[in-house]
């Protein structure tokens, strides 16, 4: 009898950066500091310095399974603790930083956090919390010897010193490929977070099918920009997957907002960044206001929340940049879909085409999704039926960290929470948040197809819509706006004429200055909700 193998090797963090520095040692990461002015590294210098934090975390009495927290932007350091924390054996803990103090304490120590990384700006956050964190015995400022930070935080351990005490040829050890790496918590609205930890395989996996050409399909020619915070779903995989790349990294630290993001596009040749929709709305205006175009970007990926359809027509019309729709949750590793044409739809209209690329697409393979009913009953893929979403695969939560039952459905579909549905290619369009969708008079109206209309208006900046109650309705729509020009309440509604039903046209437009945004630039509708909730029944 003939038999034949093949090699079997773990599926690792190390082995990412490993290869990174091997084979794209010289490759260029531009970090922004969160004191202002701009470090640079490499992929090697990278894996240099992981290499020497593992070490010196070793030395610390740091083991194996161990959680390691950061409180940090997108910067260097971080992308250091991430490999090295991982690659050492430890579990990379980000943690949301706008998260109310009681949600961080309880997070860190839910988690069990044995070391927490910080950046200057959340120094605050560590002195304050102090005697609340139970099990942590490092904190450490990313960055170097402070004596002002030293006499605020008593014992105080300062990255760069730590660094030195490590060893750059430290051998990554051998790990399981199914033992933890990372752990990040749910920003969710209600309740307190939920954790969800990642293997080093599901982010191997993630990355490799995650990257394919109808992926991010990102490259070792590219310039890649994380507008995502790295303290949300690992900046959507970005790390890993250009480590894998080799692609050159931009990472913008605490400056997110337009004018910083239009000089570091230009000033570093960025030719694919991601983020938020509201990210993209303030580089737009940023752009407008200059007169240029950012001509090295070539794509955007947009998450988080639903892309308006008239932020999609101004970056291709206005800058030629090619917006490209994406959908996950801290359950998904994030990636769920991406939204990339078929063969078959090359012969599309324009006007076709641009309907097909709002919505969130289809999903790679090792994901599976289907929608179904109330009672749990798959419903057809047919692109007008709708439904629960539920989704599997080799990167989707099994089970919550530190909890003993699963967070799946009885025949093993995790539920995202979205109402969607499904073309018989494969392609999502999500209809709104269950929390969030609105049921009036016994009918269905999605929140995000109004506030996409008003964020079509020349004069609005942003929008949210909210199911606010009724006496008779049950709830109504309500309109929440942030002006960018000057428009009456009379004005916007009838801006809605012979684009939906009369009967989904909001009764009230409430103006404000601003909305109220998460870390990760969602809008917080719960708090919108708490106030406005109540505006129609005087």
């Amino acid at each position: 009898m003939i038999t034949g193998k093949m090699m079997h090797q773990q599926l690792t963090v190390g082995s990412i950066i490993t290869h990174a520095g091997k084979f794209h040692g010289d490759t260029e990461i531009a970090s922004v500091e969160t004191s202002g002015g701009v470090r640079r590294s490499t992929w090697k210098g990278v894996e240099q310095n992981a290499r020497r934090l593992a070490s010196a975390l070793s030395k610390l009495g740091i083991e194996e399974g161990d959680r390691c927290a950061t409180i940090a932007w997108n910067n260097i350091r971080h992308l250091e603790i991430y490999f090295g924390v991982s690659s050492g054996g430890m579990v990379c803990h980000t943690i949301n930083p706008r998260l109310h103090p009681e949600q961080l304490a309880y997070i860190i120590n839910h988690a069990q956090d044995r070391v927490l990384f910080l950046d200057k700006t959340f120094l605050p956050v560590a002195a304050m919390l102090g005697s609340k964190l139970e099990s942590v015995k490092a904190v450490v400022l990313m960055g170097p010897r402070d004596e002002e930070a030293a006499a605020a935080v008593p014992g105080l351990v300062f990255y760069d010193e730590l660094l030195e005490t490590g060893d750059p040829d430290f051998d990554w050890p051998e790990i399981d490929e199914n033992s933890p790496a990372s752990l990040c918590y749910t920003s969710g609205t209600t309740g307190y977070p939920k954790g969800v930890q990642y293997t080093h395989r599901s982010i191997m996996l993630h990355a490799l099918a995650g990257n394919n050409p109808d992926g991010m399909n990102l490259s070792a020619r590219d310039c890649v920009m994380p507008v995502v915070p790295m303290f949300h779903v690992s900046a959507w995989g970005v790390p890993y997957i250009a480590a894998i790349m080799g692609s050159k990294l931009v990472l913008p630290g605490p400056g997110m907002d337009g004018a910083s993001l239009v000089d570091l596009i230009d000033g570093e040749k960025v030719s694919i960044s991601l983020g938020v929709p509201t990210i993209w709305l303030g580089l737009l205006a940023e752009l407008k206001k200059r007169g240029t175009h950012a001509p090295t970007m070539r794509r955007t990926i947009v998450g988080g929340s639903a892309m308006p359809p008239s932020m999609f027509a101004e970056f291709r019309d206005a800058h030629g940049i090619e917006l490209i729709h994406a959908w996950g949750m801290t359950e998904t590793s994030p990636l769920g879909t991406l939204n990339q044409p078929k063969t078959k739809h090359a012969d599309l209209s324009p006007e076709d085409m641009s309907a097909l690329r709002l919505g969130q697409g289809r999903p790679p393979m090792g994901v599976d999704l289907r929608i179904v009913d109330e009672e749990g009953k798959p419903l057809p893929h047919d692109g007008e039926t709708q439904g629960e979403l539920h989704i599997r695969g080799h990167w989707i939560v099994d089970t919550y960290f530190g909890q003993d039952e699963p967070a799946l459905t009885d025949d093993g579909w995790f539920d995202t929470g979205d109402v969607a549905t499904i073309d018989p290619d494969g392609y999502m369009v999500i209809r709104d948040r269950s929390k969030d969708i609105i049921k009036s008079g016994g009918e269905w109206i999605s929140t995000v197809e109004l506030e996409n209309i008003a964020i079509g208006h020349p004069a609005i900046a942003n929008a949210a819509v909210i199911a606010a109650r009724h006496a008779k309705w049950d709830e109504r729509p309500v309109l929440i706006a942030v002006k960018a020009g000057e428009v009456s309440e009379g004005e916007l509604i009838e801006w809605y004429d012979g684009k939906i039903a009369k009967w989904q046209t909001p009764d009230l437009v409430i103006f404000v200055d601003e909305l109220p945004l998460g870390a990760t630039g969602k809008v917080l509708k719960n708090k919108l909700r708490e106030v406005h909730g109540d505006c129609l029944m005087g």
